[in-house]
C-alpha cells in the first residue's frame, strides 16, 4: 500500500527526500494540486511515464501535462516561449492554467505524444511548489483511473490507486471544482480544454494586446 505523509513546511525537507527517492526510483507519487490530487513521476524517465499511463489504464495516446515549481524550470522543457505564452505567464501563472510550449525534442514521446508540445502548469498550490522546487518537476496528471473521478483526499487516492503509487503527500482536501484551462500558445491560438479559467477571461486579456482566440 502507498506510504502517506502527512504535509507540514516544518518537514518540507524530509517529505521532498522520500518523495525523490520515490521518483528516482521510478515510482509514483500523488501529490496535491489546486484543484485535485495529482500522479507525479519523474518526466524525464520515458519508463516512468510508460508505467505511469498504464496505471491510469490510459491507452488514448493523450500527453501528459508536467507540473513546475518555478519560471526557472520551465526551460527544461519548452524549446521556445512564444509572445502568447508570456503573456498568459504573467496574467494567470501561478493557477490553473496549462500552457501548451513548443517541446524540446529529447522530451519522451509517452509525455507529448509524439504532438511536439509540452503543457506546463505552475500550480498556485502552494505546498505543491514547496515540494517541487526541491524535487524538481513532476507529471500532473490527475490521481484516478481512467473514467474514474479524480480524487480530492488523501484518502481517495489510497483507495484508488493505493496499490500503484509509492507515497501520498497528504495535504488536505483539496478545492476540486472544474479541472485546469489548457491552452495551445503556439499559433493558431486555441482553448484546447476550458475549465476553470474561463475562455472570456483569457480573451479578455489578449484582446489588451490585439490578439484573439481561434
Amino acid at each position: 500500500m502507498a506510504e502517506i505523509i502527512s504535509f507540514s513546511p516544518l518537514t518540507i525537507e524530509r517529505i521532498a527526500d522520500r518523495v525523490q527517492q520515490a521518483v528516482r526510483q521510478g515510482g509514483i507519487v500523488a501529490i496535491p494540486t489546486e484543484t485535485y490530487y495529482g500522479l507525479g513521476v519523474d518526466p524525464f524517465n520515458d519508463v516512468a511515464v510508460e508505467g505511469l499511463a498504464r496505471v491510469k489504464g490510459r491507452s488514448d495516446g493523450k500527453p501528459i501535462l508536467v507540473l513546475i515549481g518555478s519560471l526557472e524550470q520551465l526551460p527544461l522543457f519548452a524549446q521556445a516561449v512564444p509572445p502568447v505564452a508570456k503573456i498568459l505567464i504573467e496574467e494567470f501563472w501561478p493557477g490553473s492554467l496549462t500552457i501548451l510550449f513548443p517541446a524540446r525534442p529529447s522530451l519522451s514521446h509517452n509525455l507529448t505524444a509524439r504532438t511536439g508540445s509540452v503543457g506546463i502548469r505552475l500550480s498556485s498550490c502552494e505546498p505543491l511548489n514547496a515540494l517541487l522546487s526541491r524535487v524538481g518537476p513532476l507529471t500532473g496528471t490527475s490521481a484516478n483511473r481512467a473514467d474514474r473521478l479524480p480524487a480530492q483526499t488523501a484518502k481517495m487516492v489510497e483507495q484508488e490507486l493505493g496499490m500503484d503509487v509509492d507515497v501520498v503527500v497528504d495535504a488536505g482536501t483539496t478545492a476540486g471544482g472544474l479541472p485546469s484551462t489548457v491552452i495551445d500558445a503556439q499559433l493558431p491560438i486555441r482553448v484546447i480544454r476550458e475549465g476553470a479559467v474561463t475562455r472570456q477571461k483569457i480573451q479578455d486579456v489578449l484582446q489588451t494586446h490585439g490578439i484573439s482566440l481561434v
